[in-house]
This record gives C-alpha cells, structure tokens and sequence, in this order.
C-alpha cells in the first residue's frame, strides 16, 4: 500500500514525498488506520520495520487537522533511552516540515543546567508532542512543570525495553495523571507477559497487530565462531584483514569489558570509539555523528545502541559475546541489513556461551552456521550443548567484569610501588653501584653513608656545617680517647675545655685525612687513623693551654689599671 491510499494530511504526505518515501512497511499500513480512527493500538514488531513512523505520521496528521487545545501538551511519546528519544525527535521534524503550528521537544536527561531550562519553558508553554525519558519526565512532573491533564495521545515506544530497564513504576505512575480520554499507542519488539500485563492495564479494547514477532530479517548472513576468550580479538583482526570492512558495530554486554575491547582495537590499529552508559550527552552525541559520519569505521558498544537507533548502512554486528535473551540477540543483529540491505552477523561463542547460544538456536529454530577458526589461533573448544552453566544475572557479570579489572589495576599498581621503593632505596644509583655498595664491608658501608649524608650538606650554611664538623671531630675524639691508655682524666678534661674554633678546625683536618686515606686496606686505615689522632690531640690541647695563659695574664694586668 502506498502511502497516498491513506488519509493523511496534504502537508504529511508533501513531507513524506520530499523523503522519497511512497510504500507503506506492513506496520505501517496495518497501525496508521486505526490510529487515524482514535483506537488504542498494540503493535508487535521486529526492529526496522517503521515502527516510529506507522504512530508518529497519523498523530502529526490529527494535530495538524485541528481541534486541539493550544497552548497545550497533546501527546507523550515515552522512550527507553535518550538515543532513541533523540532519533523520534529527528523524525519528527522531518515529517512536520510543512506542520509550522505543531511543536516538539525532546526531553531527557545527561544535559546541563540550560538544557533543563529549555525543556521546562518549552512544557509550561504547551509543546505539542513531548518525547521524554521516563526518569527525566517524572523529575518534571516532580517540580509541577507539565500538566498532563490535556493529553490525547500517550505512546510507549520500545515498551519492552522500557520493563526491562526497570521503568514499570514510572510509566504506570505517568499514565495515572492522564485523562481518561487520551488514546494508547504501545509498541514492542517481544510480546512477554509483562506487556501483556500493562496492557491490559493501559489500552482501553486495542488493536492488536503483531507480524514476525522477534525473528531477524532473512538477509542477514548469520554464523558464529566456537572459541575461547583470548582468542576473539584474533579473529576480529583476521575478519578486517580479509577485508577493508567500514560501518561495523561490536556488541559486549558490560561497558568494563567495552572500554577493554576499544582499547584493544585501537592497539590493532583499527579505527574505532566506544559507546556506553558512562559517556556524558555531549560525548554520546559526538559519538553517534562520528560514526554515522564515517570518522570512525567501528563502534564498541553496548545494548543501548541495540534498540532503535537508525542506523541504514550497518555492514556488519558482531556479537563479542553471546547475549543471554534471545530477544537481545535478534535487536542486535537487527542493527544491520536495514532497509532492503544485505548484511553479515557474526557471534563469538566460547565455552561458557554454548549453552545460551544453542537456546538461541532453538528459538530462531534453525543452525546457525559455525566458521572455522583462522590457522593462527589454533584449535576452540569442542560445541556441546548439554552442559547448563550456573545461572549468572547481568549484574553479576558486570560486578566480575569489574573485579578483573581492579584487580588487574591493583597488580600493577602494586608493581609501580615495588619499583618506586626499590628506586628510592637505589638513591639513584645505578645496578652496578648498588652491587659494588653490598659487597662492602659492614664498616665501609657506615662511613660511605657518612660521606654521603657531607656531601649533600648545603655549603652555603654556615652554622650547619660547623655542627656538623663539631659532630665528626667528638666521634673522632671518642675513638682516640678510648684508645688512649696513659692519659690521665685531667688531659681529657683539659682536652675538653680547650677553645672551639681551635677543635673544630682540627677535628675538619682529622675528617679530611681520614677519608683521604680511605683507598688503602681497612685495617691500616683505621689503625693509622687512630694512632694519628691521638698524638695532634693532645699536643694540640697543651699547645692552646700555653698560649691562653700568655693572653690572659696582660689582659690581667689592663683590667687592673682601669680599676685604678
């Protein structure tokens, strides 16, 4: 069916020209009529059938009709992440080319303080179609910045997801500040019995339309390879090698193991960014632009580019490990072979995996083709599938994807100590001065310490380096004394009253010869060492006696003649 059968509104299908779109997708031509006719709608669909366009072209069709309040929030559009609210909004200003009258905004969070503004101002003034994030809609709704009390149409988009996101509560509390009168739409690629649930209790007797329920396109070229873990990141080299592959999104359940597998890729010299959740707006945008752009030829990601992103080219997805719901696995691959295109995925089974994959197996109910490995990988493990692993949730994987990697940090910051600890007990040194120094002995080592504790004394401070020669000339002194067998206590205590200045320029001429003489074997040194500061010591002292009397007695003899 074409699009023109259908009662659209002239300046929709003006638009609708302009894009060159003429044929109606099944969705489409079975979802628009009986929205045009105010029916609740249930709309079960695989991803990339025009999902988005089978709500948003008979609603912008009715605004544009007339007959609503201005100034005004006439329809709600829920969306699961803020990519895909982001991707609605662009179609819809596509599709209101010609609409002047009609407004949108698209509200979710990751922004700043004046995006905040903007959505608030743009709600209190009465947008017409808001397309909001669950979260980022009841924060809103929190602060009183929306009245929802005029709302006609109410659409979840990517209903599923949504539940699995956790966001049951919000969407049910959303829904209970509309009127009775709004009308339902609700989409969903699976149909699990939650859905069933919230629809019995948000659609008022719906339309139900449900085509290929979670099977993936059959242009997409699906196979796997049977390997273990270390082994991916070969074969991922060898695919690109085979061929100059551009336009290829790489799925990982966790963003640990993402930012690992981009890190990776980068080292392969392979172009490629990384997409996950602890990436601000500002860098999922940029992201997303250089990818659809072509700056980059590969995204890592994880599943929050798995569900409704529009992206037409995708040549290739390749699945680094196996999702554990088939329903995740068809969104995946779903990302290629869009739009009438051929397309290629492939999944890396290790032996871990087997067994999900075979559960995928069964629910596509077919055999997915298994590659052989490249010969430089050598031999995978056997596939068997009667083994069940222990059932592990996403957030327990992602908790051990987190645990190798601290502890993989902690390794080696651990290591960096070692090394920083051994650098400073080094002092610098090279290896080679370090194995001269240990083979020291024990009392050479002490007075190469004490040399270097001189050496990095400052020259320029005077009183240091007189306490510190005031220090060597007593350790000096203690040793003659203790060597000394004839003196008498009155020597040492004439010796010990001699003037300062005079003992410490001698004991800086005991240390200097001292370590002058350092070359020579150790037990002559310290035997010549003693035996040489024992005799400059005492002859020394009696010397500095004689000449103190000498100075002392005229000075006597002055002070007396002054007292006369």
């Amino acid at each position: 069916m074409k699009f023109e059968e259908l009662d659209l509104n002239d300046n929709i299908l003006d638009a609708l020209y302009d894009m060159r779109f003429e044929d109606c997708t099944p969705i489409q031509e079975n979802c628009i009529p009986p929205i045009l006719e105010k029916r609740d709608v249930l709309g079960v669909a695989q991803t990339g059938t025009g999902k988005t366009a089978a709500y948003l072209l008979p609603i912008l069709s009715r605004l544009a009709d007339g007959g609503f309040p201005k100034d005004a929030v006439n329809c709600i559009i829920m969306s699961p992440t803020r990519e895909l609210a982001q991707q609605i909004d662009q179609a819809m200003q596509g599709f209101s080319y010609y609409l002047p009258d009609v407004s949108s905004v698209a509200v979710y969070g990751g922004n700043d303080g004046n995006r905040y503004d903007q959505e608030m101002k743009s709600m209190r003034l009465g947008a017409d179609v808001i397309i909001a994030t669950p979260g980022r809609l009841i924060s809103h709704m929190s602060m009183g910045n929306i009245d929802l009390s005029k709302v006609s149409f109410f659409v979840l988009d990517e209903a599923d997801r949504m539940l699995d996101m956790g966001f049951s509560e919000d969407i049910m509390k959303i829904a209970s500040g509309l009127p009775e009168s709004c009308q339902t739409i609700m989409f969903s690629a699976t149909m699990p019995k939650d859905i069933e649930t919230m629809a019995q209790k948000l659609l008022k007797n719906p339309v139900e339309i449900k085509l290929a329920v979670s099977k993936p396109a059959e242009k997409i070229n699906q196979s796997a390879y049977i390997c273990y873990e270390t082994q991916k990141l070969k074969i991922i080299d060898d695919i690109f090698k085979a061929g100059d592959l551009k336009r290829v999104i790489i799925f990982s359940g966790s963003k640990m193991k993402v930012k690992q597998i981009n890190q990776a890729l980068q080292r392969l010299k392979i172009n490629c960014g990384e997409m996950h959740s602890d990436l601000d707006q500002a860098q999922r945008d940029e992201m997303m632009y250089k990818f659809k752009s072509g700056q980059i030829d590969v995204l890592v990601a994880t599943d929050i580019v798995a569900r409704g992103i529009d992206i037409d080219d995708i040549a290739m997805v390749i699945n680094y490990d196996v999702p554990h719901d088939a329903e995740d696995y068809v969104h995946r691959i779903g990302r290629t072979a869009r739009a009438d295109r051929d397309g290629v995925a492939i999944t890396f089974v290790n032996e871990d995996d087997m067994y999900a994959f075979h559960q995928i197996e069964k629910f596509l109910e077919r055999e997915i083709t298994k590659n052989p490995l490249p010969e430089e990988c050598g031999d995978g493990p056997e596939y068997t599938t009667s083994k069940r692993p222990g059932r592990t949730s996403a957030k327990s994987r992602r908790r051990n994807d987190r645990n190798q990697t601290s502890h993989r940090d902690a390794k080696q910051h651990e290591h960096g100590r070692r090394n920083n600890r051994n650098a400073r007990g080094n002092n610098g040194k090279s290896d080679g001065q370090n194995a001269v120094n240990a083979d020291r002995p024990q009392g050479d080592r002490q007075q190469q310490r004490r040399q270097n504790k001189d050496n990095k004394r400052p020259v320029g401070n005077t009183d240091s380096a007189q306490r510190d020669a005031h220090t060597g000339n007593s350790a000096n002194r203690r040793r003659s004394q203790n060597n000394r067998q004839g003196n008498t206590d009155d020597r040492r205590q004439e010796a010990s009253r001699s003037n300062g200045t005079t003992s410490r320029s001698n004991g800086n001429r005991r240390n200097g010869s001292h370590r002058a003489r350092q070359q020579g074997d150790y037990k002559k040194k310290r035997t010549a060492a003693t035996s040489a500061s024992t005799t400059p010591t005492t002859a020394s002292s009696q010397h500095d006696s004689g000449i103190t009397k000498l100075i002392k007695r005229p000075l006597r003899w002055l002070r007396s003649l002054g007292k006369k």
